[in-house]
């Protein structure tokens, strides 16, 4: 089957297919604040926790001869 269409059917009927982290947003459509009082709660993202920092790739410096 194609991966693609996995995604759209089956994940959905099972429940397993992974939610992609979205920002909280306001009343008036503004995106929400954390709230730093409380640690455990990210209140500035929808489910209240937020996704995993990228890694930056670091260059190597080159070296003059």
């Amino acid at each position: 089957m194609f991966s693609w269409m996995k995604k759209l059917t089956w994940d959905k009927i099972i429940g397993t297919y992974d939610i992609a982290p979205k920002r909280a947003r306001g009343k008036k459509g503004r995106y929400k604040a954390d709230d730093k009082s409380t640690k455990d709660i990210n209140e500035a993202w929808v489910g209240g926790k937020a996704p995993k920092k990228k890694k930056k790739k670091t260059k190597k410096k080159k070296t003059r001869r």
